[in-house]
């Protein structure tokens, strides 16, 4: 489909809109309606922008919804302006994934002015989102998963505060930041064990809590199992918790065989995703002489 034809009547619409907003700014048209040009205005920037979209020019989408968006602070219609910078993220995620961020940060610049933090915080996921598959970039991502975390925790949104935290949780350990995913998985298993429809993924967190601590010394490893059944007895009875008692076992004689075997054994039942197998191997590697796979 021939989308020059979109393309045109964007740019005429973009000319027409730069044009009211030159007129809002001169002498007589500060005295004859000015603020109805810029009104005027922030109308056609919007019509150009899905213009563009239509035409599949992104850049070119974003850049009108960002005009817009200024000109709507500029009449302190803070709400249109928000909205406009979220429609402008949204075109430049397709082309521009460091724009399209600038442009959401600066809408949630003014939902937290605006005390509108369930906003914000689903906007920092988006960023976070953004860093993780476009920019790889692990510690941003880490960093907006953190603030969306808060936001949600102010407004008394558990639910969405745990799956941010999760994402922090499964960042860090893959970064060696142990203590950090410890610390968040630990909290997340408490906060769903005493709720009896979430209590079941409580094993789950623990079960990780457990890997990170092992990969950081077996004892510490065999405390924080002891603790955690203490807490949650449900524990005591689960696949990852046998799973853990072989693998301390195995590490102990400093059997890679038995440490393969358990593995398999598991993953026969329960397959390992990639995070788990990440966590296996680097404590498999401290076994002496191993050969650093789980085959």
């Amino acid at each position: 489909m021939d989308n020059s034809g979109k393309e045109k009547e964007a740019m005429q619409l973009i000319a027409e809109a730069d044009k009211k907003v030159k007129a809002s700014g001169s002498f007589l048209g500060g005295m004859f309606g000015g603020n109805h040009k810029v009104e005027d205005a922030c109308e056609i920037y919007a019509r150009a922008a899905n213009m563009f979209k239509m035409a599949k020019n992104w850049s070119a989408a974003g850049n009108a919804f960002c005009q817009a968006a200024r000109l709507h602070m500029q009449l302190q219609n803070k709400l249109d302006s928000a909205t406009s910078f979220v429609d402008a993220g949204n075109a430049y995620k397709k082309a521009d994934p460091q724009e399209a961020i600038n442009c959401l940060n600066q809408a949630i610049d003014i939902y937290t002015d605006m005390g509108r933090f369930t906003i914000a915080a689903k906007h920092h996921i988006t960023i976070a989102e953004i860093y993780e598959a476009e920019l790889v970039d692990i510690e941003k991502a880490i960093a907006h998963y953190e603030q969306a975390a808060d936001y949600y925790k102010g407004e008394e949104s558990n639910s969405s505060a745990n799956k941010c935290l999760l994402k922090v949780g499964h960042y860090s350990a893959q970064l060696e930041q142990y203590p950090k995913a410890i610390e968040i998985y630990e909290q997340v298993a408490m906060n769903t064990m005493d709720n009896p429809l979430l209590k079941y993924n409580a094993k789950e967190y623990f079960f990780k809590a457990s890997l990170c601590h092992f990969i950081v010394d077996e004892l510490n490893a065999k405390l924080a199992i002891e603790k955690y059944e203490e807490m949650f007895p449900a524990y005591s009875d689960s696949r990852e918790l046998k799973l853990l008692k072989k693998l301390l076992d195995a590490h102990e004689e400093q059997n890679s065989e038995a440490f393969t075997e358990a593995v398999k054994e598991y993953d026969s039942v329960s397959r390992l995703d990639q995070w788990l197998t990440t966590m296996l191997l680097r404590i498999k590697k401290t076994i002496q002489g191993d050969a650093g796979d789980l085959k």
